[in-house]
């Protein structure tokens, strides 16, 4: 078996932190259960590029106890946990292509690794695995009957690609379904961002400025959050329902280049390019710190920020510090990269039990519908969304409901009036 991970003696703590994290993943664990006894994946080779965790260990395990031949890469440089990445190596016999703060080339060959298994289904965060064999291994389409897709930003440019009628294969938008961005998005980087910034500044939170650059599900959870713990929150937005509903929920919302002078924090979380640019930076009260918790560094116009510094330092773990030709401070968090895992464990175990039962239910659902896909993006079907909404009340030990035979006949019918 090959892989390439940091060091196979971390693999005591990784089993450590993996059964730690599977004590907060119990749908997934009802999942593994019956994979393990049915084999629904037998004979399927599955390349994951996700970020390698605790969380993502238990699914990648998941997935073999259900038959699958797996194999998996980081999906991004800094959010490896290299004990996790030895533990499933040496425990579990799964390929793994990992090391934190792996460089660019190193994060490519390590994709073009996974692929070399020539797999059938991919499992995508952001959708540099889809891109590189679309651009670089066409000769491997044929053997794959389709993908799943983490993360908004791979949604994104995946039905780009759809749009364009260039991609080859139907993938299915984990990222999409209920139990995934409800859950995942809004309380999972809500909480796991603010930790990242807190690990990697110890600076304290409440009474500052804090600017959240974007109101999707994550910017939603992170504003809630950051409010929480005593901030003023301010949101940039450009789509007016986002910025409208921002208002509404009781944030400021104002253009980035009014909220620049005043944040004292600022976190992006658009999957968009240079959302912070450098007349932002530019314009920055000295001292500001910045992150990202979208998937990509290109969310920070870095380069931007480059031309207006005459000297960079890393003054602690995870800061660098830029000190500007004006002569202001501005400090970047993990150089741009999500903060959630750059300097944090990323989100807590328990909202990612449903989005990796997502990952681990659509895989079984692509094998045994392969035929019937078209090639596009999909949908989560709503089947599996409430099954896994079902076995997650059921592990709280909550109990809901349940339509009577008069109010099912109420609902489907139109005869009923006032």
């Amino acid at each position: 078996m090959d892989y390439h991970v940091k060091d196979l003696k971390l693999a005591k703590e990784g089993e450590l932190r993996s059964e730690w994290a599977a004590q907060e993943m119990p749908v997934l664990a009802q999942i593994e259960k019956r994979f393990k006894k049915e084999k629904p994946l037998k004979g399927v080779k599955i390349a994951a590029c996700l970020h390698v965790t605790t969380e993502t260990g238990n699914l990648m395990i998941a997935l073999k106890e259900g038959g699958a031949d797996v194999s998996l890469c980081a999906s991004n440089p800094l959010s490896t946990q290299d004990d996790v990445a030895a533990f499933l190596v040496k425990n579990h016999k799964i390929a793994v292509y990992a090391i934190k703060g792996e460089n660019n080339k190193t994060y490519y060959s390590h994709i073009n690794a996974v692929l070399a298994n020539k797999p059938h289904i991919t499992m995508d965060d952001g959708a540099d695995l889809v891109s590189t064999l679309h651009k670089g291994k066409k000769n491997l389409l044929d053997d794959i009957i389709g993908g799943t897709e983490e993360t908004t930003t791979g949604v994104i440019r995946l039905q780009s690609m759809a749009d364009d009628k260039v991609l080859k294969y139907p993938i299915i938008a984990v990222n999409d379904a209920d139990t995934k961005h409800f859950f995942d998005n809004r309380y999972g980087t809500g909480q796991s961002t603010l930790d990242g910034i807190i690990r990697a500044t110890n600076r304290l939170i409440s009474g500052t400025s804090f600017v959240v650059v974007g109101y999707g599900w994550c910017g939603k959870g992170l504003a809630m959050r950051a409010r929480g713990l005593g901030a003023n929150v301010i949101v940039t937005e450009v789509d007016p329902l986002a910025a409208l509903e921002a208002s509404m929920d009781g944030f400021r919302v104002m253009p980035m280049a009014q909220a620049a002078p005043i944040g004292d924090f600022f976190c992006t979380v658009t999957g968009n390019i240079h959302v912070i640019r450098k007349e932002h930076f530019a314009k920055m009260k000295s001292g500001a710190i910045v992150s990202n918790s979208g998937h990509f560094n290109v969310e920070l116009d870095l380069d931007g920020l480059k031309a207006i510094t005459k000297k960079k330092r890393t003054i602690r773990e995870y800061v660098e510090e830029y000190t500007l030709k004006n002569n202001k401070v501005v400090n970047v968090l993990g150089g741009g990269r999500l903060i959630n895992l750059a300097a944090a464990e990323g989100h807590p175990s328990s909202v990612m039990d449903m989005s990796f039962a997502n990952q681990a239910l659509c895989a079984e659902y692509i094998v045994k519908n392969a035929s019937k896909l078209e090639v596009n993006v999909h949908n989560v079907p709503r089947k599996i969304d409430e099954s896994i909404s079902k076995l997650k009340l059921n592990a709280l030990g909550v109990k809901i409901d349940t339509l009577t035979a008069e109010q099912k006949k109420y609902l489907s019918s139109w005869e009923f009036g006032t």
